[in-house]
């Protein structure tokens, strides 16, 4: 990461300290007050240091830094904190001596079994998540040492060559001959690997082996990911056979948060658990990569040990919001080697499969996506650079495609045509990392209401009537609730009455009797809503690439921030490049796109040196 922004940097402020400013932790002494006004620490990791200090009765304020530190890591992603490695930060900034500081944190009555601190390894934790970390570990271990599944051999290699024929699908059998016969799978691979044609193929495999019938659950972390892994599934058993097609349309798919029995008042503890499992034989996880820490010890101490739990997804793209890297991790920790580095498609080890041959797209995307995903900067800018038909790269200029696409959707709407419009506006997506910002979707999203608002017809305001707006009388920005043909709609919160959910996207059309009407895409159709029944919505013109994943779109643009963004990572920029299908522009200097190649996310976590550790004792 970059080094962080200083107090005395931001907004122009001089360096002289003001007694109002909430970044500032006005009675923090010491270290903590050096760091503070540093940027280096927010008031709020200020705050817990000074307070866990005072009631564990720990003075030594390179101690109290170590907490700060740790709670400054958990913001950020971080499961833990490698006080060894977090000087390089702020290599300016009064460190204490190394080996002084690790005896310090080890010996301070802050730290231990049962206390609030964990020190394990040269990595310090917060108890809860010392404990989290270990719980996975060591629920899968012990998933990996109970005896394989019972499968009929015959019925399961006839299923494989009826479900997985050619040789092309060499690696979607490895994966579901895993499935068949371990506890837990985990099947990676980028976008248009054909991970979710597995899942449901695989699914198949299982579910036509003699016996009663495995119930089954599939899930996601968000509604969004929920729903296009049913619309998924159930467009793949269209095209099998009966017994296999009716055994697949009955499954349904909800969020992790459903699965898991959400309870009032608690964010973090479900229904099921270690005391009341899940009654699933078989639970399949998709998008993993956006699990966080907590969410999978939930999920594994829910989950029967005696029930196949297939966990998919993208290694390489952004991980969750919240703290952890856990499939990242899974597959470093599983198979001994970085998530990235090259591998043959569909070897398997400890139950990973990789998926690397792409079927969605090809070209120079496929090419470019690669080589950053390897982090390899100069062939990703000869990729980006030479002329390519579906990539190209400039420092300016994305006008021209966002207003012919606004167009489009605007004609297509007014026509009453749903369907058209619908597709014209998965035609192109703005993509940016920050959400305010010179380069986030805030400003972008103004900036095209403003030239949209010269387009001629391009968004001419109906009639007058109640909370009718037009992108040519700007106001209120992107999240306004005004309402006008052609409008492009986000999804911000899950309506389970209505099956929207957060990130979907829609388009305020014309019906025939000249009435408004939202409409969404739902499998190869659309639904259509009265706008009165939507409130969690806003304009969408731009997206951050977060709220991207799980998501296509023809073409795409996206915004690279300066190089000194701390968002500016070689997963935000892989997981951007990985949604176009036809053709993506990059928007920023070369000098950015190198940076972000070079700048892995670096979330601190000791999970994948525990499950290495841990598997080759179980191997062993």
């Amino acid at each position: 990461m970059t080094e962080p922004s200083r107090l005395r940097d931001l907004d122009g402020m001089s360096e002289s300290l003001d007694a109002y400013d909430m970044r500032l932790a006005q009675q923090a002494e010491g270290r903590l007050r050096a760091f503070n006004i540093a940027g280096l620490l927010e008031a709020a990791d200020v705050h817990v240091a000074h307070r866990l200090g005072e009631l564990g009765g720990e003075p030594d304020d390179r101690v109290r830094l170590a907490v700060a530190l740790t709670v400054r890591a958990l913001r950020q992603g971080s499961v833990c904190v490698d006080l060894a490695d977090i000087p390089r930060i702020g290599p300016e900034l009064d460190w204490p001596e190394a080996s002084a500081w690790a005896a310090a944190v080890a010996a301070s009555p802050l730290a231990g079994p049962g206390k609030p601190l964990r020190w394990e390894g040269g990595f310090l934790y917060l108890e809860r998540y010392w404990r989290q970390e270990d719980q996975v570990c060591t629920d899968l271990m012990a998933r990996e040492a109970r005896a394989a599944p019972a499968v009929d051999e015959g019925r399961l290699e006839e299923s494989l060559a009826r479900l997985f024929p050619g040789v092309d699908a060499h690696a979607q059998r490895v994966a579901a001959m895993a499935a068949a016969t371990r506890w837990t799978t985990v099947l990676g691979g980028g976008p248009g690997t054909g991970k979710t044609t597995t899942v449901a193929r695989l699914l198949a495999v299982l579910l036509d082996q003699p016996g009663p019938p495995l119930r089954t659950a599939l899930a996601a972390p968000t509604g969004k990911a929920a729903a296009r892994l049913q619309e998924a599934v159930h467009d793949v058993a269209a095209v099998l056979g009966s017994p296999d097609r009716d055994r697949l349309a009955a499954l349904t798919a909800s969020t992790l948060h459903r699965l898991l029995g959400s309870t009032p008042g608690h964010g973090t503890r479900f229904r099921h658990g270690r005391a009341n499992r899940l009654p699933y034989d078989v639970v399949v996880v998709d998008e993993t990569s956006m699990v966080s820490l907590t969410m999978m010890a939930r999920l594994l101490e829910a989950t029967r040990p005696n029930a196949r739990l297939i966990l998919v997804g993208d290694p390489d793209q952004l991980a969750s919001v919240e703290a952890g890297a856990v499939l990242a991790d899974l597959v470093a920790g599983l198979t001994g080697r970085r998530a990235t580095s090259p591998e043959p498609s569909g070897e398997r080890q400890h139950g990973v499969v990789l998926l690397r041959r792409i079927w969605r797209f090809g070209g120079a995307i496929a090419e470019l996506a690669g080589a950053v995903r390897d982090g390899d900067a100069d062939a990703a800018v000869a990729v980006l650079t030479q002329g390519a038909d579906d990539v190209s790269f400039t420092d300016t200029g994305v006008r021209e495609e966002v207003v012919d696409t606004a167009v489009s959707v605007r004609a297509a709407a007014e026509a009453g045509d749903a369907a058209g419009a619908l597709h014209a506006l998965a035609g192109h997506r703005l993509l940016c990392a920050h959400r305010a910002g010179p380069y986030g979707v805030d400003r972008w999203s103004r900036e095209i209401e403003r030239w949209l608002a010269a387009v001629p017809d391009a968004a001419e305001p109906e009639e007058p009537q109640p909370r009718q707006w037009s992108p040519r009388t700007w106001a209120g920005g992107a999240s306004s609730l005004a309402w006008y043909i052609g409008r492009p709609l986000l999804v911000t919160a899950n309506d389970y009455s209505l099956s929207l959910f957060n990130g979907d996207t829609g388009v305020v059309v014309r019906t025939s009797d000249g009435a408004m009407r939202a409409a969404f895409p739902r499998g190869r159709a659309f639904v259509t809503f009265a706008p009165s029944r939507l409130s969690a919505v806003q304009t969408v013109h731009a997206m951050t690439v977060h709220r991207s994943q799980g998501s296509q779109f023809r073409r795409v643009t996206m915004i690279v921030p300066p190089e000194d963004s701390p968002l500016l990572t070689r997963e935000l920029l892989y997981t951007a490049l990985t949604r176009a299908q036809e053709h993506v522009r990059v928007v920023g200097t070369e000098a950015a796109f190198r940076a972000a190649i070079a700048r892995p996310a670096a979330r601190a976590s000791g999970l994948r040196e525990r499950l290495a550790s841990r598997a080759l004792e179980v191997a062993g």
